[in-house]
């Protein structure tokens, strides 16, 4: 009943109907029987075990053409299933329903088919099958066929251990012998029955009284299972408070581990702490340094040049004044650019520049970059080549995107020869982002200076042969801003024949 009040599948509940069923028809409950027999679906493999079950059912209680019925229903698949035993039982409940309604020609070939199959040794159902047969002629006033049936099943019996057949033949020959009138026969089967009744009922008090042995040994070794219960249960409890008491102590040194490996990675973290602190504080000085240092020699360089000037002024050379003039502007440019450049990279580190990603037209940011830095290209008589392509957008931020092309422009100006050449132009790679170069006719660099450039914290960088010294954070905030535009930077470059700066921007997307 559990079984069948869970979610099972179908066929777990036909197994738990079946057996129901059988259970009920065991204690003789035979209206509960059928009607869980009949919950049974038709799908189920054995149904014709439940057919079988049900006719039997119905022979039990006497309503013999439903049982027939059932019986027909389950013999086709009980004879493919070639059971001899559940074929036996079959022809016999058959025989015995025909036998009941008297029609006794089928009722004989039933028993006969039932005597066939079973083999020539002396067993019960064989004796039970010439017992019928007998008892179906005896019934018909054939009297001979009957007597030789009867005597068959009382020869075969005298081989088997059965007392029940035993005393059931000698009565059946005890009536026979009456009925022919021999009746000193009749008392010596008669009084041979008794004695097999007899030896049944005997055994019967040897069952009952070997039954109440063994209850009274099952109820011996309760009391000892009782007893072993209550020791297991005293040994269980020791046992339990030892777990327990392992268990309490187990955990205990598990969380003093556990508290010693936290304060250990908490103290591996505030070491990494502390060193990435220590870089950044170094990178800081650094940084202070360099910047203090470079302004010191703007501000220096221009407050010597205004002292030229003003000197020129009262001599009225208007050539060096000339000369004078440009100096300064140069001066304050570089300055500028470099105060910028460190707002920028402030600005960067904490966090407060804002990024808005949008379809920009390269070609026309180039010109106005172009147009930007015109007076400086003029003084050093620099030509300058846009080569861009007037077809391709890329998808950055706009404001991020000038201060690096303002940067690296800056850069390929400071590092230019005079009368030399700077070019931007872009390159087809067919892919989802767009090459721009820029190239410059200038001093160029060797390997280690390009890694250094390359390298993450590099403040300072000195291009050889040159007295150029700069901070190297303008390409730092370059690559940080680069790498914010899904983009990215590589060098090449070879001393007195120029560098290549190549960027890489995502295009936008049609």
């Amino acid at each position: 009943m559990k079984q069948l009040n869970s979610k099972s599948d179908l066929e777990t509940k036909d197994y738990c109907h079946y057996f129901r069923g059988y259970s009920l028809k065991k204690k003789e409950l035979y209206k509960q029987a059928i009607v869980e027999f009949s919950l049974v679906n038709k799908s189920f493999q054995y149904y014709y075990l439940v057919d079988n079950n049900i006719g039997h059912l119905f022979l039990l209680k006497k309503e013999i053409k439903k049982a027939i019925v059932y019986f027909l229903k389950a013999e086709n698949e009980i004879l493919n299933r070639k059971d001899e035993n559940e074929i036996a039982d079959l022809y016999t409940n058959i025989g015995i329903c025909y036998l009941h309604l008297n029609q006794f020609a089928k009722a004989e070939s039933y028993f006969k088919k039932d005597l066939l199959l079973n083999s020539k040794r002396a067993t019960k159902n064989v004796i039970r099958s010439n017992i019928n047969l007998a008892g179906l002629y005896y019934q018909q006033y054939k009297d001979s066929q009957a007597i030789y049936y009867f005597r068959k099943a009382y020869t075969l019996s005298k081989s088997i251990n059965d007392f029940n057949l035993k005393q059931t033949t000698a009565f059946n020959m005890a009536v026979v012998e009456e009925n022919r009138g021999d009746f000193k026969k009749s008392l010596k089967y008669r009084k041979e029955s008794e004695q097999w009744q007899d030896s049944l009922n005997n055994q019967n008090k040897i069952w009952a009284v070997a039954d109440f042995e063994k209850k009274f040994a099952v109820a011996q070794k309760q009391k000892q299972i009782k007893v072993l219960e209550v020791q297991n249960k005293l040994k269980n409890a020791e046992r339990n408070a030892f777990f327990f008491a392992a268990i309490g102590l187990l955990l205990i040194l598990t969380a003093g581990v556990y508290v010693y490996a936290q304060k250990v990675k908490n103290a591996k973290i505030i070491l990494l702490q502390k060193n990435k602190l220590d870089e950044l504080n170094a990178t800081k000085d650094q940084l202070f340094s360099i910047v203090s240092h470079d302004l010191r020699s703007s501000v220096n360089a221009l407050k010597t040049s205004n002292a030229k000037l003003s000197a020129t002024l009262e001599t009225k050379n208007y050539d060096e004044l000339h000369q004078l003039i440009i100096q300064n502007s140069s001066i304050a440019n570089g300055a500028y650019s470099l105060l910028d450049n460190l707002l920028h990279w402030a600005m960067l580190q904490t966090k407060q520049l804002y990024f808005h990603k949008e379809s920009v037209h390269l070609y026309s940011i180039v010109q106005q970059i172009e147009y930007n830095y015109k007076p400086l290209l003029l003084d050093k008589t620099l030509t300058f080549e846009n080569s861009v392509s007037k077809n391709i957008f890329i998808f950055v931020d706009l404001d991020s995107l000038k201060i690096v092309l303002r940067n690296l422009l800056d850069n390929a100006i400071k590092f230019s020869n005079e009368n030399g050449k700077i070019s931007f132009y872009t390159e087809d790679t067919n892919t989802d982002f767009c090459k721009l170069i820029i190239e410059d006719s200038g001093i160029g660099m060797k390997e280690n200076t390009i890694k250094e450039l390359l390298s993450e914290g590099e403040l300072l960088a000195k291009k050889d042969n040159s007295e150029i010294i700069g901070t190297g954070l303008g390409l730092q905030l370059c690559k940080q801003m680069i790498k914010k535009n899904s983009g990215t930077l590589a060098i090449e470059s070879e001393l007195n024949k120029g560098t290549k700066m190549i960027l890489a921007f995502p295009k936008t997307i049609a």
